[in-house]
């Protein structure tokens, strides 16, 4: 199945010599959640604003649907809706004009049934009629996503969906989100917050410095890269980790009442068999121990700092 955009040794190059993208190579498929992460300045508003048409970029090419971004540039952004990080709207509007002016932006002919829809599935219905100041920053944010959609777009790009949105309000978005890829919505996805990654997204891409430094799948990423620690929990506090057990790079909690042993998922062997058995001889007695496996932002952070 071909993507449904591909990104080719995609870089641009600012004015002023910063290179923002360097040679970006990316496929993203019909109907997946696509999150792009990377701390700030790494280049993903830039990617996102080429792959929209905002940008002209310096070499490369982006097509969408087959369309190319520069050459057929209609046909192309027609296929995509974008919400901005930013807060764009005429205060005084009502929420249904505001979307339906959004529609006819793209030369679509009215459709009073499909803007009713649109509004309905982001629960804007009941405030169809209430002009934009009015709305709270989650509604707003909802408004921002109807706009998007209100032209029947394949590919939808969120740019800090949830920035300044409360935890409630946020994790309402991430349904929101669900619901929209239920419909065969694409859906790019940049975020800070590494839980949203995390909840949503089927494949994640991890972009530093403008280069795209990792696309996997979520959990495969999860599973190559994360570590698990062991925690052993101690029936009596120690002052030290003993000299026999140094080969297993064992550490203390802050307190000294667990023994935590960090290993590698990847590994043939774990050594907790082995571990148990020297911490016995050691004369170290324990009343629990758990698991925990690395989450993606520990994964993030560790990519990023590489």
């Amino acid at each position: 199945m071909a993507p449904i955009i591909s990104v080719q040794n995609l870089s641009k190059t600012y004015g002023t010599g910063r290179k923002a993208l360097n040679g970006i190579n990316l496929d993203i498929m019909g109907g997946e959640i696509f999150a792009l992460l990377g701390p700030n300045g790494a280049g993903k508003t830039t990617l996102i604003g080429t792959i929209c048409g905002l940008v002209n970029p310096s070499t490369g090419s982006v097509t969408v649907g087959g369309h190319d971004i520069v050459s057929d540039y209609r046909a192309a952004r027609s296929m995509i809706g974008l919400v901005p990080q930013e807060l764009h709207t005429d205060a005084f509007e009502s929420v249904w004009d505001t979307v339906s002016f959004s529609r006819g932006l793209f030369g679509k002919p009215k459709s009073p049934a499909h803007i009713e829809k649109v509004l309905r599935d982001l629960s804007l219905w009941d405030r169809k009629d209430s002009k934009i100041i009015t709305l709270s920053g989650g509604m707003k944010r909802r408004v921002m996503i109807a706009k998007a959609l209100s032209h029947e777009p394949q590919v939808l790009f969120l740019d800090e969906p949830t920035a300044g949105v409360d935890v409630e309000l946020r994790k309402g978005m991430w349904e929101v989100v669900q619901a929209l890829k239920a419909t065969g919505v694409t859906i790019i996805l940049t975020t800070h917050y590494i839980e949203e990654a995390e909840e949503m997204a089927d494949r994640v891409g991890v972009i530093n410095n403008g280069q795209l430094i990792l696309v996997e799948q979520k959990a495969a990423l999860m599973q190559k890269l994360g570590k698990k620690q062991l925690k052993l929990y101690l029936d009596a506090p120690l002052d030290a980790v003993p000299a026999a057990l140094a080969d297993y790079g064992l550490t203390l909690s802050d307190d000294r009442s667990k023994l935590i042993y960090t290993y590698d998922t990847r590994a043939e062997h774990t050594g907790i068999t082995a571990l148990l058995g020297d911490i016995r001889a050691a004369g170290i007695r324990f009343h629990d121990l758990d698991t925990s496996q690395s989450s993606l932002e520990e994964i993030f952070v560790s990519l990023v700092h590489a």
